[in-house]
Order: structure tokens, then sequence, then C-alpha cells
């Protein structure tokens, strides 16, 4: 495959957009984004700024004309615009197309038969029908949940309200990425198109339990006072597949149980990496006093 320079990003102003925008033109890429009609705000200067109307394949291949790779960093909310994405990645010549993933192993056995990756795993679907049927190649990127955002925002535990969950009493390991180093593994893909074609990628910059990301930041918030709550993920998997089959399923339970089971069930759903393609994507990892340094810059003040 022909080197990669001309990169097309949906998705600029997002959690995993803006580092990836950032490492792109850091890397030299020439960077389009693609921007919703009527959208105002501001990117870089280097950055080609095309508006396009997601609903229209036309609009969209029309934006894409002469990119060699997409990379779709659009929120989960919205995954149903990658299939005219796709359609217009194929209609454009764009060679590689790197769908809004970013997340845990949606292609292990057990977790892509949960409910709540049922919208990616079709995504997966699509894109290797289009690889099949035309000159569009693809790479997954797979990170486990964000570090930094995770503590951030709040979403692998709160550290504002003392708050924990132990889903199979945080034993597991799971693989975790900060934003950064996500956005500096898709450079690594564009860079590596040949050795990352139809593939999914995996990253991460460490491994932990959450027990042991609880108590780093008990280390900087104190021990006292938590409220801390040891679950079952077997009986979360059990919830997803009952909420399922009642007449009008509330999803959210049902997609954020499919997210335990992804990040804290273990072996059984590749929480924690087995194969891991740092080396060839350019991610170092952190080591212990670094993965720290992000855990108490991240806590929410």
């Amino acid at each position: 495959m022909s080197t990669i320079t001309k990169v097309a990003l949906a998705g600029a102003r997002g959690n995993v957009g803006e580092p990836t925008l950032d490492q792109l033109l850091k890397a030299g890429f020439q960077v389009t984004v693609l921007s919703r009609e009527g959208s105002s705000a501001p990117l870089p200067s280097a950055v080609t700024v095309k508006p396009v109307d997601y609903d229209s394949v036309d609009s969209l291949a029309a934006a894409l004309r002469g990119q060699d790779a997409l990379v779709v960093t659009i929120t989960t909310s919205a995954i149903d615009k990658e299939y005219n994405l796709i359609q217009a990645s194929i209609k454009a010549g764009v060679k590689r197309f790197i769908p809004s993933e970013f997340g845990s192993d949606t292609f292990n056995e057990k977790l892509s038969k949960l409910p709540g990756y049922k919208a990616k795993v079709d995504i997966h679907e699509a894109l290797d029908k289009a690889a099949k049927e035309s000159s569009l190649t693809w790479t997954s990127v797979h990170n486990g949940p964000f570090l930094d955002w995770g503590i951030s925002a709040s979403f692998l535990l709160n550290a504002k309200d003392r708050t924990v969950e132990y889903p199979d009493d945080g034993k597991h390991q799971f693989s975790a990425t900060t934003l950064e180093s996500i956005a500096k593994a898709v450079v690594g893909v564009l860079k590596n198109p040949e050795q990352t074609k139809n593939r999914p990628v995996y990253v991460q910059d460490v491994a932990l339990t959450q027990r042991q990301l609880a108590d780093l930041v008990k280390k900087y918030v104190g021990a006292d006072g938590w409220k801390e709550t040891v679950t079952s993920i077997d009986e979360t998997v059990q919830q997803i597949w009952d909420e399922v089959k009642k007449e009008q399923p509330n999803m959210g339970p049902v997609f954020f149980g499919t997210l335990k089971a992804a990040i804290w069930g273990g072996d059984a759903y590749n929480s924690r990496f087995q194969k891991l393609d740092n080396e060839l994507l350019g991610i170092k990892g952190l080591s212990p006093a670094e993965v720290e340094a992000v855990v108490a810059k991240n806590i929410p003040k």
C-alpha cells in the first residue's frame, strides 16, 4: 500500500478527536476536517475544513475525494453515521478507514455477543464487506478505557464523591490508555498501513486492577469516607439479557452493563489485552510513576 499523507477526520472536537487532530498535525499529515454544515468552532489554521451533510453520501464523498485515509472519532450515539462514511469512502477512493472504535475488544467472541456492542460489531461487518468488495481497507484501534478521562469524568470511579465499584471484587486487570497515546496509535496505524491492514490493533499505557486504581486515587484524596460496592460481572451480564427481553428495554443499563463486562470482566472478555501492537505503533506505555502522575493530574478538584 502506498504512503498515506492526506487524512480526513470526522469528529475533530470530541474527547478522542481533539488529541487525534493534534497528533496528526504534529506528525506532518495534511489534515481535512469534516465539519457539520453550520458549525463555526475554531480549528488550527493548518487544517482544511470541509462542511458536510452526514446524511448525504454524495456530500461526504465530495469532501473525501483525494484523501488517503479517513479517521472517525464521532460519539457512540452517532455511530449510525459511519455507514454513510463507509459508502462515501468507497465512492471517493479512500484507502484506509479507521472507525470510531477506541475501546475494549469488540472482536472478542464473548464480548461481541453482548447487545450493548451490537452497533460496533455491525460496523465491523460493514467494513469487512467493503474491504472484500472494494479497494477500501480498515483498521480498528482498541485501547481499553481512557485512563485520564476515566478519572476526570468520574467514569472509572468517582474521586469527588468517594464512590467506587469493584466488579468481581476489582481483581481483574484491564488495559487502559490515555487519550494522547490513543491519538499516537492512530498516527502509528497511518504510518504502517500494510502491517495494520484489515485488522484490529491493540494498545495500552498500563494494565491494572480496579483496586490498584482506587488505591492510587486514595493516595491523593484520602482513604476515609469511601462508599465501596462489590458487584458480580456474571450478574451484570444476566441483567443485560433480562433487560433486552422486555417489550420496551431500557438500553442505558444495557450499554453500561456491557461496558462493565468489557472493562472489568477479566480474561473471558480480554479486558487485559493478551496481544499488543505497542511496539509497531510507537506506544511506549507508562511507568508506575507516570501512571500515578496521570491519576493525580486528573482527579477532579
